[in-house]
């Protein structure tokens, strides 16, 4: 599974660790993501996702499919593989 949100793309990013004496250790920064279920009124039914918590934050504000209207996607672009069997039409 790779460590990317579907909806706004965050991925890892690499950098370094520098210490006091100014030693460089490579380190990767992790997004922040969380398994959520999230309701769909539409579908009168949740889904699980793994998302930021920044992608969470803007769901609360706008909702599910509107926010994935903007961004140009559709539920079946953000589902986990397996989630694609259930019966998703939207």
């Amino acid at each position: 599974m790779s460590r990317t949100c579907p909806l706004t793309g965050k991925r890892p990013l690499a950098g370094n660790s520098i210490s006091h004496a100014h030693n460089k250790n490579r380190r990767r920064q992790l997004p922040n993501l969380q398994w959520k279920s999230v309701w769909v009124p539409e579908l009168d039914r949740s889904v699980r996702l793994r998302l930021s918590t920044r992608a969470l934050r803007t769901i609360d504000k706008k909702g599910l499919l509107p926010y994935l209207r903007s961004r140009g996607l559709r539920l079946k672009d953000v589902l986990p593989p397996r989630a694609h069997a259930r019966n998703v039409s939207i």
